[in-house]
């Protein structure tokens, strides 16, 4: 049972560009949110080494600063920032219960999902220590750091095609390796990249997937050690001799092997998930756009957004979130 001293207005889950942006304004509206971090306390942006599209700061800024400088705005104004990780939400009960995995209970008037999507990644060798410096998850916040070098980008769905289609704008050649002679994208997508290829921006590399990334964080991406087999899936026939290793030389890879939202907790909840466990909101032209279809729950951010996932466009979403939320509790 949670003690008074755990009974909350709002609590907040994820302390990333939306959750952060909802304290901001949950505090200025009194509502002294708690927001919890979960297992990536300030989300993906803390991955991305300069900000340089988040508006107000024309000289870029790190995205570990930025995330820092939105805590200390939201504890300004009355928010509390706790680590904690959600194990579910009981929301059969008001106030609902939120049960974090260390076993201690919080309740709340209303809750803010914004735990954001996690990156998929390789698990390669080199991934995780040259993330941020030359390996990326986002064309779209760090390809502009790269210009007139060789890029590659690892993928085969509809966020392969279109980063590597964005990517021609700054890249002097656009690599795109896939572990199948087919792709998984809308022929939309497909199209365009076949039209990169005519015009010599983009080289596929198919049957092809990365087993090493080689660099420092001092220089960067140096070399990307690829696996290439006629009948595709590489990693899976190291041993056969039709597969051939190489070392291939770019300064820059992005991944786009999809995103996992993280809404376990709201399994058992009657928060409606689609089939890739993104949350579903009203959305809409009025208010309350953010909410669920569990009153008092809302969602913000990459949670819900599986397409734009930019970090204006979370926070964005961050405030409408924590101007639903005042709206539902003065009502």
């Amino acid at each position: 049972m949670a003690s008074l001293e755990d009974s909350h207005q709002l609590i907040i889950a994820g302390t990333g560009i939306a959750g952060l942006s909802a304290a901001i304004y949950a505090g200025r509206a009194n509502l002294e949110p708690l927001v919890l971090e979960g297992f990536e306390p300030g989300g993906q942006l803390t991955l991305t080494t300069d900000v340089a599209n988040y508006p107000g700061f024309p000289e870029g800024i790190a995205g570990p600063e930025l995330i820092q400088k939105m805590k200390d705005q939201a504890t300004n104004f009355g928010a509390k920032i706790e680590h904690g990780v959600i194990s579910k939400i009981d929301d059969s009960q008001r106030p609902f219960h939120v049960e974090l995995q260390d076993g201690n209970t919080y309740t709340c008037d209303a809750f803010i999902a914004a735990s954001g999507a996690s990156a998929r990644t390789l698990g390669v060798p080199g991934e995780d220590e040259l993330m941020g410096f030359g390996v990326s998850t986002c064309a779209t916040c760090d390809g502009a750091f790269f210009r007139d070098e060789d890029m590659l980008v690892i993928g085969g769905g509809d966020a392969a095609m279109e980063e590597a289609s964005f990517l021609t704008k700054f890249a002097d050649t656009v690599y795109l390796a896939h572990r199948r002679t087919g792709f998984r994208a809308e022929d939309y997508w497909v199209d365009r990249v076949k039209d990169h290829v005519e015009e010599g921006n983009i080289e596929i590399l198919r049957n092809t997937e990365s087993l090493e990334i080689n660099g420092t964080a001092e220089d960067g991406v140096d070399n990307v050690v690829l696996a290439e087999h006629p009948d595709g899936h590489p990693t899976e026939k190291l041993d056969a001799d039709s597969t051939e290793t190489f070392e291939f030389e770019v300064a820059a890879v992005f991944l786009a092997i999809g995103h996992t939202p993280n809404t376990d907790y709201l399994q058992e909840t009657g928060v409606e998930l689609d089939d890739t466990g993104y949350i579903q909101t009203q959305r809409g032209t009025g208010g309350n756009q953010t909410a669920t279809a569990v009153e008092g729950i809302f969602g913000a951010g990459d949670v819900v957004d599986h397409h734009y996932q930019q970090a204006i466009t979370a926070g964005g979403m961050g405030v409408k979130a924590a101007l639903d939320v005042d709206d539902f509790l003065e009502n």
